[in-house]
């Protein structure tokens, strides 16, 4: 489990999070909603650890992150941020076998083992993202979608145990964003955790085992989807009267 305790994180002088709480727990999948500005990103980079907050704790396992190798680290948390880019333009499948690398070296690990498990994931992640018939394409020749898919093939490829993603939607077309949904459901519910910040709060309330809503810095809401996005909560946090449509699964918000 990862664990975030009274969290206070700073842009500057900001104050962008503010005694933040929460957990993700293996098998699950957390979604972290609210408005532009309400610290959804500083949370989710906090609880990768990839920021120090000013105050307040992120443990994993009982562990505290701040005690944890960088490698071992990477080998238990896979984090896509919001605006990943590839540094070199190098092919698809290169780039996804860099989500590998926290696996290099593991000591008592034979070499030809090692080859193995890495070929055997990146195939896994490749075909998970649907990427088979872009594999050799130099990234730099990729669309804003498919460069997403392929950003987050490399997370998969390192097969951590808990999988944040920053808003993995945004470039996708519909059809690429249901699929991505339903991996992210999959690897839940293969016991991994996973935390997604998105903002298509129909998406969060259909697919989600569990809401954190932050407004301000602060989390206002952190239940399940049906109360943590009841019409009361949108309305009081988002300042839109909305409703919702459908049946369990398949609600859509009518705004």
């Amino acid at each position: 489990m990862i664990e975030a305790r009274l969290l206070c994180v700073r842009r500057g002088a900001q104050m962008v999070l503010n005694d933040a709480g929460c957990a993700l727990e293996s098998g699950r999948l957390l979604a972290i909603c609210g408005p532009n500005g309400a610290g959804k990103s500083s949370l989710l980079t906090a609880m990768a650890g990839l920021i120090d907050p000013a105050s307040g704790e992120v443990s994993l396992d009982g562990r505290p992150l701040s005690s944890l190798a960088p490698r071992e680290r990477a080998r238990a948390i896979g984090f896509l941020p919001q605006q990943a880019e590839a540094a070199w333009d190098v092919s698809v499948r290169t780039l996804i076998g860099l989500g590998r690398l926290p696996w290099r070296a593991v000591p008592g690990r034979p070499a030809r083992a090692m080859r193995e498990a890495d070929d055997a994931a990146i195939a896994n992640a490749i075909a998970d993202m649907q990427l088979a018939d872009l594999a050799d394409r130099p990234v730099s020749q990729l669309s804003g979608g498919e460069r997403a898919r392929a950003m987050m093939a490399r997370v998969l490829a390192g097969e951590p145990r808990f999988i944040l993603a920053d808003e993995p939607f945004a470039s996708l077309d519909i059809g690429h964003a249901r699929d991505l949904a339903g991996l992210l459901r999959l690897q839940a519910s293969r016991g991994k955790g996973v935390a997604v910040v998105m903002h298509d709060l129909a998406m969060a309330m259909n697919h989600a085992d569990r809401v954190i809503v932050l407004d301000q810095g602060r989390i206002v809401a952190d239940d399940v989807p049906e109360q943590a996005l009841d019409e009361v909560v949108i309305s009081r946090v988002w300042n839109t009267n909305a409703r919702w449509l459908g049946d369990r699964g398949a609600r859509a918000l009518a705004v």
